[in-house]
């Protein structure tokens, strides 16, 4: 715990002070337990206020009171236990208990489990770690877990999945002597088969007293299960091949095995077999090699994730509740730069947090990938990623990102988070269009719950506040929707183009403006993208607390909907957008919001002036568009305009104002004036970065709207070191001036 002593003699800063580093960390350490006590506590809040039959549903197959561990017969005549015999053999005697009782206490102990895996996990970080990492990895691990879909999935089904990858963890890390640790992993495969895997990567290290013990404590399970429930363990063994062909639909999306994708493909029979065992070899002894070479460099836990991800892909059945090993992979080191160092963590907490429907957009297409995307994570974790070397000089030094220099506000207190400083160079693509797809996904179901009964039981709510709305117009004299919408409806060629502009250029033009920014201005994407991202968040608090119905959608004020025709407004569906968004989210009006960030955007970044008047003639054709085609009010515009403002002001708050130009220092500086004088191979200080520049960064004061720079933003990009860089002439002669 921090110092409670602020000060020492001298009235000197003393290690646990709040203004020192460890004072810091210690504040955000006890802010994540407290996250990480907060998710657990609604966890189980979510489990146990769930109606009786629709929670912990298999456990209730287990042990409820007509569950196949009552029956005197066969586990498997119902085809609902899909476990090895040995766990019905130790799950047995909980049958003896009350159900309700049970059900509590293995909720809670489920997530007493959680914390434990956490804190091993925690503690397994390969060696050397930095003070702040020690401190924060066990509630930010847990938090983690909390979080994840297999946890999650486990407490709703009752499933004992978590058992497995704590007693490998706790055989790997936790017991002293190989033969026990053996034991422990020899108990987890005879609960979960594939968990043998693990008995060659014990071996192959130098722990062969584990590996053989693991596969004693296997066989001396498997085969005191075998003497209790012979019957059950012929048909599990012999007559299922090891479970394989137990369980409903192997072919569901929830399997995420190399077999259920073959499944999914559409391939049956002797031919899916056998590609599925070829598959499987392969995948076992090339995965296997790369957690051997890990653990002998010293990264045992990541060894151990690695392992575990081939044992989802091979499993003939790998359920959601059995794929917690990935998880453990973010503890691999991916990237050369610091600035694509988080690019892993990220994707992998996304995947595993997350439907698949968010990660990739439901087009046909991309069935394959949406519906395997955990089973190709896996893959790519065990087969592809290149993980560093604990020998590689970036393992610990990554190449550092360049900043430039915090300009200057006029405010004292602005920014508000000094440590969000500008980078000059541009982020991974890779996780930005993942961020992007995420945070889109995020905002289409937020918006689309923000009033979800609003069609089905508020929609006289909605249209109450539309005609305040409409009141409020008339008061103000702007009620001019019902003459723009009719003069439209009555102009063949206007009610064309602003039905094409409605419909096309609401994605496509801000789409289009983050691109050219990305790879022509990187310092000023990052702005400009902080900015859309305020606004639109802000947009979906409107969404929510303002229901509000669009004049086409007034059935007593005569509008025409231009685009989706004649509406029968007794039934509760307008047009076929209905499943797709939300009608009655209209105040404010995002299609007027991006817009204006469009046009904002352009005319204070465009070098030329034609530029800029192109830039601001698209918020103007969008108003005309949502008006004319009956969508919106007048003062919807109004909130989009109010929500931009305010995207760009809170960027300003939080990160000062927007960074123009840098002088001298830093490697971006140097790569745009390479870039713009055609220099030769220019030499780069090796400590430049986040804590040293060879020289200060000098910045100049965010002009005014329109007003050009003369100096380049900086071009690098995603694989291009901040180290020294040659650019000729005739490769950056077009490149235009910030």
């Amino acid at each position: 715990m921090a110092n409670v002593e602020h000060r020492g003699p001298g009235n000197a800063l003393v290690p646990g002070a709040p203004g020192t580093p460890d004072g810091r960390i210690g504040a955000v350490r006890v802010a994540l337990w407290l996250i990480a006590a907060v998710l657990a506590v609604r966890q189980a809040a979510v489990v146990l206020r769930t109606p009786k039959g629709d929670r912990l549903t298999d456990w209730e197959t287990w042990v409820g009171p007509n569950g196949v561990l009552h029956v005197n017969g066969s586990l498997y005549d119902a085809d609902k236990f899909t476990g090895t015999p040995f766990a019905g053999l130790v799950l047995k005697p909980f049958a003896r208990f009350a159900e309700d009782a049970l059900g509590w206490a293995w909720t809670f102990g489920t997530l007493g489990l959680v914390v434990v895996l956490g804190l091993v996990a925690a503690r397994a970080l390969p060696q050397p770690v930095s003070r702040r990492t020690s401190l924060l990895a066990a509630p930010l691990a847990i938090s983690l877990l909390m979080l994840s879909l297999p946890v999650r999935n486990t407490l709703h089904l009752g499933q004992t999945s978590i058992i497995p990858v704590l007693l490998v963890l706790l055989g790997c890390f936790a017991v002293r002597g190989e033969r026990a640790s053996g034991v422990l992993i020899g108990l987890a495969a005879a609960l979960q088969p594939t968990v043998l895997l693990f008995a060659p990567l014990l071996w192959f290290t130098g722990r062969k007293k584990a590996a053989l013990s693991s596969g004693a404590a296997f066989a001396a399970a498997t085969a005191v299960a075998w003497a209790a429930m012979p019957h059950d363990s012929w048909t599990y063994w012999i007559h299922h091949l090891a479970g394989a062909g137990l369980g409903a639909n192997p072919d569901a999306n929830a399997n995420q095995s190399l077999h259920g994708a073959l499944l999914r493909l559409g391939l049956e029979g002797p031919l899916e077999i056998g590609l599925f065992l070829g598959l499987s070899a392969a995948v076992a002894f090339l995965g296997l090699r790369r957690a051997v070479r890990y653990a002998r460099d010293g990264q045992l836990l990541l060894a151990v994730a690695l392992t575990g991800c081939v044992a989802i892909a091979v499993s003939p059945t790998s359920w959601q509740h059995q794929l917690l090993w990935l998880l453990l992979a973010v503890v691999g080191r991916v990237g050369k730069r610091a600035s694509d160092r988080y690019v892993w963590p990220i994707a992998v907490v996304l995947v595993m947090t997350l439907p698949s429907k968010m990660m990739l957009p439901n087009m046909s297409v991309l069935d394959p990938l949406r519906d395997n995307v955990v089973l190709l994570a896996a893959l790519a974790s065990a087969l592809i990623v290149p993980f560093l070397s604990r020998t590689a000089p970036e393992y610990q030094k990554p190449i550092p990102t360049s900043y430039a220099d915090p300009v200057p506000a006029k405010w004292t207190w602005v920014p508000l988070f000094p440590f969000w400083r500008r980078v000059l160079t541009r982020p991974n693509l890779l996780l930005e269009l993942l961020l992007i797809r995420v945070g889109y996904s995020a905002y289409q179901q937020t918006r689309l719950a923000a009033t979800g009964g609003t069609i089905s039981g508020g929609r006289e709510r909605a249209e109450s506040h539309g005609e305040q709305i409409h009141s409020i117009e008339q008061f103000l004299h702007i009620d001019i929707e019902h003459w723009f919408n009719h003069l439209t409806a009555r102009t063949p060629w206007m009610e064309s183009f602003f039905n094409f502009y409605y419909t096309s250029f609401h994605f496509v033009v801000p789409l289009s403006v983050l691109a050219i920014l990305y790879l022509r201005r990187p310092a000023q994407y990052r702005w400009a993208r902080s900015a859309l991202g305020f606004a639109t968040i802000l947009a979906l608090v409107g969404f929510w607390g303002y229901p509000l119905a669009p004049p086409r959608l007034m059935e007593d004020l005569n509008f025409i909907d231009t685009i989706h025709g004649v509406q029968d407004f007794t039934q509760p569906d307008y047009g076929t957008l209905t499943k797709l968004t939300n009608q009655y989210a209209a105040m404010p009006s995002l299609h007027f919001g991006w817009s204006l960030w469009c046009g904002l955007t352009i005319a204070i970044l465009a070098p030329k002036w034609w530029m800029k008047a192109l830039g601001l003639l698209h918020p103007f054709f969008t108003v005309c568009a949502i008006v004319g085609t009956g969508n919106h009010w007048i003062l919807d515009a109004v909130g989009g305009a109010a929500v931009v403002g305010a995207g760009f002001g809170l960027t300003y708050l939080l990160q000062g104002p927007r960074v123009r130009q840098v002088r001298t220092g830093g490697t971006g500086l140097v790569k745009g004036l390479a870039a713009r004088f055609g220099k030769g191979p220019v030499p780069v200080p090796a400590a430049v970065g986040a804590e040293a520049v060879a020289a200060p960064a000098q910045a100049v004061p965010e002009p005014k709207a329109g007003e050009p720079s003369d100096v380049p933003d900086d071009p690098g990009g995603p694989g291009e070191p901040d180290g020294p860089v040659s650019m000729s002439k005739d490769a950056t002669a077009d490149r235009t001036p910030s």
